[in-house]
């Protein structure tokens, strides 16, 4: 019983799940460029940061970005299969050492940033 539910469920899941997968880790600095309705225009508004959590599975599943405006931090959380990110472009990838990033909550300016991960061959191809 339990498992045709499961298997029903994933059914009903995969028809919201998004086409073109958002590849990005935590650490990275990402571009979010997401779809913003003012009355009848649509414009397009980015919304750029460090990803400092993933959470959720399946049409769950949902990311946060945090950024510095005028020396205050602003979080804000997307969920990943949602219609309204346009796309999501990687500007930097960071090295970190853990899943949840929120001891940068804590930290100003220069401690902020993060240490660039070295490109591998598969991030790099002129690299050999």
């Amino acid at each position: 019983m339990a498992e045709k539910k499961k298997d029903l469920m994933k059914d009903v899941e995969a028809s919201s799940l998004r086409a073109d997968k958002l590849t990005f880790a935590i650490g990275d600095t990402v571009n979010v460029h997401t779809r913003i309705l003012e009355g009848d225009k649509e414009r397009i508004q980015i919304f750029n940061g460090v990803v400092i959590a993933t959470r959720g599975s399946g049409t769950r599943e949902a990311f946060t970005v945090r950024r510095i405006v005028a020396g205050e931090g602003v979080e804000r959380t997307f969920p990943v299969n949602s219609p309204k990110i346009a796309k999501l472009e990687v500007v930097r990838h960071g090295k970190v050492r853990r899943a949840k990033l929120f001891y940068l909550r804590d930290r100003m300016g220069k401690a902020t940033r993060l240490t660039e991960r070295r490109g591998t061959k598969k991030d790099n191809p002129t690299a050999e």
